[in-house]
């Protein structure tokens, strides 16, 4: 690792220490002390979680797709998950067990992601077609559908059902579910460690791949191996706290910027810390100045909204 990128990352590590100091004790008295870190602290765990695997899903799937404005929610990862909540409501109701019961609608969204990927995969690989684009095109009109579905069960639905449905449509930190937090963990985890050893690998597939095969990397296998993982994590990012659908294009993208370097051992550890860096800190604007007047997604989606046509516009330019 270069010496500026090692300073880099120091600077990135302790912004974040300072940032979860910060979120831990600003308006903590020896009154609350207790009542405010039991409250907190899950939120912050629960940020890191979500920081890291939206970030790292995000950055290694940009290498299996070869394109820096793509994201996992290109899938239509982020749609089912809407379109689920949706489809509960509108047919059972904002009290039936499935929305009232956080674990039973943690392990069915996860269960309906993962087996409509799973449906989608082996429907476009059994065809015979190497081209990851076909994937994303499908996941795209998939994505389209179902938003469509989604649009029109919300019209129909009672208005005070449908608040249920606006509340899981926008990622929160204020009621996290802590019952789900240890199992999120081990998922994450694994899932990271699991790619940890291809990280090599996927400095070669960066180059392309017509290049990786030619350097001796199984290419298709390595893209079907990625792309599992790179649902898992989405889907249990996205059913702890909810879709934040541009995290992943700007934080991957300013680990980029400050990172100059092809290595995905370094580029991960950026990733995760700057993706961190952002909830945390968009969280600290969302209660300390905004008075909870948005939830962190809208500020992200805002911001990455506005990066990502920059993106376009700068390829566009090239």
């Amino acid at each position: 690792m270069k010496t500026k990128d090692k300073r880099s990352i120091i600077i990135l590590s302790v912004l974040v220490l300072v940032l979860v100091i910060s979120f831990l004790f600003i308006g903590v008295n020896s009154i609350n002390f207790k009542y405010v870190l039991y409250r907190r602290i899950p939120k912050i765990y629960a940020m890191i979680l979500t920081g890291g695997a939206i970030g790292f899903s995000s950055l290694i799937f940009q290498t299996v797709t070869n394109n820096r404005i793509l994201t996992p929610s290109i899938l239509g990862i982020d749609s089912l998950y809407v379109l689920l909540q949706t489809t509960v409501v509108f047919l059972l109701g904002s009290s039936s067990v499935i929305m009232s019961n956080g674990n039973i609608n943690f392990i069915i969204t996860i269960a309906s992601m993962l087996l409509f990927s799973s449906l989608m995969y082996k429907f476009i690989f059994k065809k015979g077609s190497k081209n990851i684009f076909t994937l994303l095109l499908v996941g795209v009109v998939c994505g389209t559908l179902f938003e469509s579905l989604t649009t029109f069960m919300q019209v129909l639905i009672d208005p005070v059902e449908f608040q249920v449905v606006q509340d899981k449509m926008q990622a929160s930190f204020n009621n996290v579910n802590t019952d789900l937090l240890f199992i999120s963990s081990i998922v994450i985890i694994i899932c990271i460690g699991y790619v940890y050893d291809y990280l090599k690998i996927l400095d070669v597939m960066a180059l392309g791949r017509d290049e990786a095969i030619n350097l001796g990397v199984d290419y298709d296998k390595m893209v079907k191996k990625i792309l599992i993982v790179v649902v898992l994590l989405t889907s249990v990012a996205t059913a702890l706290v909810g879709p934040i659908t541009f995290l992943g294009l700007l934080v991957v993208n300013i680990a980029r910027q400050l990172i100059v370097t092809y290595k995905h051992s370094v580029l991960g550890i950026s990733t995760i810390l700057i993706s961190v860096i952002a909830l945390i800190g968009g969280q600290l604007l969302v209660e300390q100045l905004m008075d909870f007047g948005v939830s962190v997604s809208v500020i992200i989606n805002f911001i990455g909204g506005i990066y990502f046509i920059y993106l376009v516009m700068k390829e566009r330019n090239r």
